[in-house]
């Protein structure tokens, strides 16, 4: 089968997860990325000469942010270090990274400089706050831009404080996969290339976009407020209910009158109880009533017994679970949300797979992440055309690793 991004050439300059997340999508389907590796930052090198991670220093995000990727070393401080990345650049199609303008423009590599190399090249940025206002050159850090979006006190209880959830992130990532690929698009229809910027800020809004939304449509201020678990509008879409083993039901029936019947002989409710008969009277002036009621009747039976009862009345309700369950699910191996495979270090491990399914061109996990410069000579050699001489003298020098 072919390679979605096949021959698509990603250089890769990032420090952050959600940024590196992005470029491993993009490895995922086929683009070749190479992620560069600035020795002159203090990041301590983890590797050995075999191209192995020591096992006590081996890191699953690495694992995940980094897969599908080769490495390359270099010192970007000294000339040769600056020259060999302005060549890779030349031969790029993408350049994605998340440092500060500041360091890009000192380095030459802005937007203007970099089409003077490769006047087609898409310019990827992953932003703390985008690229335009007074705080675009803040940090690139999610804790930060998830502070300002304003949906973290609507995920915690009364008197709690806001609790930060690390959703953005991957919103973000995905995001700014998905701007680079339609960026590629639009390049490959006009012979332009452009600049993609997907910033935390706005994908810490998209991660709480139902909420948001909501918000902006009716500037209802219960938005902006913690809500009990009791406070819940529809005791049948939304609120969660343990169970006798301690484990929690969640239930998603926003139309309580389409599913009443079936949930009454579920939970031995009278169908015709005049303080529930009626969906205004369930989610109105017995609402809490009701939701004292349904918290008494699902404590008595066991999550798997409600689970089943449930799945077969075909109700949208599950047992909320650990991330012991997707990790042996048939189903995540089946669609290959959950791979499990033989690392080359650590011997059988599992990591998170892939979240987009395409029949004709999937995703493939050809490597795992590289030790720190592990290609280094390779893409000099290959790709820039480096002697074995030049090579040898470049790590003399510690140019390169």
């Amino acid at each position: 089968m072919s390679k979605a991004l096949e021959g698509v050439v990603v250089v890769d300059l990032s420090s952050e997860f959600f940024a590196s997340l992005a470029g491993a999508l993009l490895g995922d389907f086929g683009a070749t990325v190479i992620r560069v590796e600035d020795l002159a930052q203090s990041r301590k090198v983890d590797h050995d000469r075999d191209g192995m991670h020591p096992p006590e220093r081996w890191n699953s995000l690495d694992e995940l942010a980094n897969r599908n990727k080769q490495s390359l070393a270099v010192n970007l401080s000294e000339p040769a270090g600056h020259g060999i990345m302005n060549k890779l650049l030349s031969q790029a199609d993408v350049f994605l990274t998340d440092l500060p303008f500041a360091s890009l423009d000192g380095n030459g590599w802005d937007y203007e400089s970099l089409c003077k190399l490769r006047e087609d090249i898409v310019y990827a940025r992953g932003s703390g706050f985008g690229p335009q206002g007074p705080d675009r050159d803040l940090p690139a850090y999610d804790e930060l831009a998830a502070a300002r979006t304003g949906v973290m006190p609507t995920l915690v209880q009364p008197g709690q404080p806001p609790v930060y959830t690390g959703a953005g992130q991957m919103h973000t990532a995905v995001m700014l996969a998905f701007g680079i690929v339609m960026a590629l698009h639009h390049r490959d229809e006009t012979g332009e290339g452009q600049i993609v910027d997907a910033s935390l800020f706005g994908g810490n809004m998209y991660s709480q976009s139902l909420d948001m939304q909501a918000y902006l449509a009716m500037r209802d201020e219960r938005f902006l407020e913690p809500v009990s678990r009791l406070d819940a509008g529809n005791p049948m879409s939304g609120p969660m209910y343990p169970s006798a083993d301690g484990r929690w039901v969640t239930l998603a029936m926003p139309d309580t009158d389409k599913y009443w019947p079936s949930f009454c002989e579920i939970m031995g409710l009278d169908i015709d109880d005049p303080r529930f008969d009626s969906h205004e009277k369930r989610c109105g002036e017995h609402r809490l009533e009701m939701m004292q009621v349904l918290e008494e009747r699902f404590s008595k039976q066991s999550s798997s017994h409600w689970r089943r009862e449930l799945s077969e009345k075909r109700l949208p309700a599950d047992v909320i679970e650990k991330y012991d369950y997707p990790a042996s699910d048939q189903i995540a191996a089946l669609n290959r949300y959950i791979l499990s495979l033989d690392h080359p270090s650590h011997g059988a491990i599992q990591s998170l797979g892939f979240p987009i399914y395409m029949s004709e061109s999937p995703a493939r996990l050809r490597n795992t992440a590289p030790c720190v410069g592990q290609h280094s000579a390779e893409i000099l050699q290959e790709r820039l055309g480096y002697t074995d001489a030049q090579i040898e003298a470049l790590e003399a020098s510690g140019t390169i690793i």
